[in-house]
């Protein structure tokens, strides 16, 4: 499948593909995680407003990561890789992103740039940590998953396999040039 197939399904049957895939383990492991990094980034506007901006957030992705994770699930076995990779990073971001800033904006967020600007960046890693993962069975939901308990316990591996794959790419390319 193409990445342009992954994506056209999503836009001609959204009802299965993002309301019947909706990733409940996404919406749970994204939700509380944000709602972290929204708490912390606002921590020095006082106590009140980091956790109501942690609460905001907790909300907004509990229900909205969900439909970003059935979106990653989709393109986890598009072709090639590295393509469905970019899509999901630049896809997700611009969605979510907008919809967020919109809602720290309407709630009054003190810290929003560096909320944003933060929540931009862990999407852009934890995207590709979650297309990486699903690509290998992990953080899949329906058809295909595992338990949650059996991917907390494959997550460890799958994040050291991940930050190593980079270097390692770059062992295989120079060991290839000489």
């Amino acid at each position: 499948m193409t990445v342009q197939d992954a994506l056209g399904e999503l836009v001609r049957n959204p009802r299965e593909m993002l309301i019947r895939r909706w990733n409940w383990k996404s919406a749970l492991f994204s939700s509380t995680l944000r709602a972290l990094v929204f708490l912390f980034a606002n921590l020095s506007a006082g106590w009140h407003a980091a956790a109501g901006a942690g609460l905001a957030e907790l909300l907004y992705r509990g229900v909205s990561a969900g439909f970003y994770g059935a979106i990653t699930q989709a393109l986890r076995e598009a072709e090639p890789e590295w393509l469905a990779s970019v899509a999901a990073m630049i896809l997700l971001p611009l969605i979510s992103h907008s919809i967020e800033a919109a809602v720290h904006i309407l709630r009054g967020t003190p810290k929003i740039i560096a909320s944003i600007v933060s929540s931009v960046i862990f999407t852009m890693i934890s995207t590709l940590f979650n297309v990486y993962a699903m690509r290998r069975g992990a953080l899949v939901t329906g058809e295909g998953g595992a338990t949650i308990a059996e991917d907390l316990r494959r997550v460890p591996g799958l994040i050291w396999e991940f930050v190593s794959s980079g270097p390692k790419w770059m062992i295989r390319r120079t060991e290839a040039v000489d």
